[in-house]
């Protein structure tokens, strides 16, 4: 069975500078009309580190959730950015480490109603940098032993899926 979706016409609703928001007139795959709402996104790039037994997070308030919440490091991507460099720069510019990045999966992180791709990485061999925050960007570095880290995934005060998949991924393949 034919499963795609054509897009008639694309209807911008909003353009802003994360994300643009668009009401598609679009046809089903049996030709009858329907509306799609679609969230546009750049994408972003997120990192984990793992050094000495303990997992580089960020605290970071979340205006959506009205709450400050546990991630791995991340950011958008620039316009025709590679990924893995936009990985490796928010992890000095978040927390001031220095690393090569190995990729570990691209996430679609709500597939419903965006386009956004997300892509995740592992740190190799984290070093001390100098961190160089973005204006207007307020957040706190904490390293937390692993241990900590299951526990607070498990009791929901970790539940940031790119910081759950990242850490799951650890988990199953790397920790020793």
């Amino acid at each position: 069975m034919n499963l795609t979706e054509t897009t008639v016409r694309k209807n911008y609703i909003y353009r802003g500078k994360i994300i643009n928001l668009r009401c598609d007139d679009a046809a089903l795959p049996d030709g009858k009309p329907c509306k799609r709402e679609i969230i546009e996104h750049p994408g972003g790039a997120s990192v984990l580190c793992v050094k000495d037994g303990k997992v580089l997070l960020v605290k970071q308030y979340r205006y959506a959730y009205q709450k400050a919440i546990y991630e791995i490091p991340a950011g958008k991507l620039n316009p025709g950015e590679d990924p893995a460099l936009t990985a490796v720069r928010e992890l000095k510019e978040e927390t001031g480490m220095v690393a090569k990045v190995k990729k570990l999966y691209t996430l679609y992180p709500t597939p419903g109603y965006t386009n956004e791709l997300l892509h995740v990485y592992y740190a190799i061999d984290p070093k001390k940098g100098e961190q160089t925050l973005d204006e207007g960007e307020f957040l706190n570095v904490e390293w937390l032993p692993l241990e900590e880290v299951v526990a607070k995934m498990e009791e929901g005060e970790i539940s940031d899926a790119k910081t759950v998949v990242a850490l799951q991924w650890y988990l199953l393949h790397e920790k020793k």
